[in-house]
């Protein structure tokens, strides 16, 4: 599965993370020890979430790639 939603990920000094957030995919988020581990832990987020929304018979919202050009 091809991952193109947008994530934002950042350093977190509470939790002594990165966060990753995926503001297109309503509480879709996780953490990582290093950047590497957050990307790769989202990228396996994202596609549960995406499987359970189907699951469920939810939307599945469509990636808007704003910052991909074309």
């Amino acid at each position: 599965m091809s991952i193109e939603y947008e994530m934002v990920i950042y350093w977190s000094e509470e939790d002594a993370a990165f966060i990753v957030e995926v503001p297109e995919l309503p509480g879709c988020m996780t953490d990582g020890e290093t950047y590497e581990a957050a990307v790769a832990n989202a990228q396996h987020v994202i596609q549960e979430w995406i499987e359970t929304a189907e699951e469920l018979g939810r939307a599945v919202p469509k990636a808007r790639n704003r910052l991909m050009s074309e």
